[in-house]
């Protein structure tokens, strides 16, 4: 049987064009991209020797990773290309990056064992990012449960990671090899975790007039402080931000608890000999079942 050849000319050949890209959905794609060029250059600054240097280059990332996904909604950027890409960028600067520091810096010295805790933290970053992007549209998880990550974010989990160089750089101690591993593998396991972890998305959307000065004279004094006394404000904020974790789960418990107690029960007046009628109201899920959403 004879086939006509293809012929991309044909008028009755309609060809997939894609219109002009608004410039304000390149804004936050290029944030991101800063970003990775950060991690990335922060990697080779490890490998250089110049550890200081390379976690600067973490903090500076996870600045702009919090400036990108605002910028995106700020001037309705959003796209599912930005979200994919803000992801695998997350993943080099919050789950290899760290991991790198961590071994160049310590776990070496375990020799194959350190080298797998450092695979184990950055396996577990990827596949918090991973949990994040599957449950961001979840249909089913209550309004109040936004305000809550799902486990431990990974821009805060490499941050929280990098404690035990923190300490070094103070002219502390350095912690043992070992202890280093055990922490390590800790930080991974809180990310994976189903721990409730308060987001603080919702928190200073709205500023009152009244407050406008103090806000930004209390954003200046913390960058100052955290250019001139880095590694003190780096240990104190992740030592806050551990105690402050069972906090952020008493209060998730709390409005779980409290939402199934605000949904009215069914009530059966079933008689002798009658079928059972079926209510119009479903009976709640228990609080262990409600799932919050995740962010990076």
């Amino acid at each position: 049987m004879a086939f006509t050849p293809f012929d991309p000319d044909r008028p009755d050949v309609k060809r997939r064009r894609f219109g002009p890209v608004p410039v304000r959905m390149l804004l936050p794609n290029l944030v991101t991209l800063l970003a990775l060029c950060v991690g990335l250059t922060g990697i080779r600054l490890a490998f250089e020797g110049k550890l200081e240097l390379a976690l600067y280059a973490i903090v500076f990332a996870a600045a702009l990773d919090g400036i990108d996904g605002r910028l995106a909604r700020l001037i309705k950027g959003q796209s599912k290309f930005g979200a994919e890409l803000d992801s695998l960028a997350d993943f080099m600067n919050f789950g290899c990056a760290p991991a790198l520091y961590l071994y160049l810096w310590g776990l070496k010295d375990l020799g194959n064992v350190g080298w797998i805790g450092a695979m184990v933290f950055a396996i577990c970053a990827a596949l918090r990012l991973a949990r994040f992007n599957v449950m961001i549209d979840d249909p089913h998880k209550p309004a109040w449960a936004g305000d809550y990550f799902t486990g431990m974010p990974a821009p805060a989990g490499a941050l929280v990671a990098l404690l035990p160089i923190y300490i070094s750089l103070l002219g502390f101690f350095k912690a043992p090899a070992v202890l280093t591993l055990l922490y390590t593998l800790a930080i991974a396991g809180l990310m994976v975790s189903r721990l409730p972890v308060f987001s603080g998305k919702r928190v200073g959307q709205r500023v009152p007039p009244e407050m406008l000065l103090p806000v930004f004279a209390a954003i200046v004094v913390f960058f100052a402080l955290l250019i001139s006394y880095t590694w003190e404000v780096l240990t104190i904020g992740t030592l806050a931000y551990l105690a402050a974790l069972p906090f952020g789960w008493m209060s998730y418990r709390r409005k779980a608890a409290g939402e199934g107690a605000s949904v009215p029960q069914p009530q059966s007046h079933n008689t002798a000999g009658a079928e059972p009628q079926s209510s119009a109201v479903e009976p709640p899920e228990r609080p262990d079942d409600v799932r919050p959403t995740t962010r990076h």
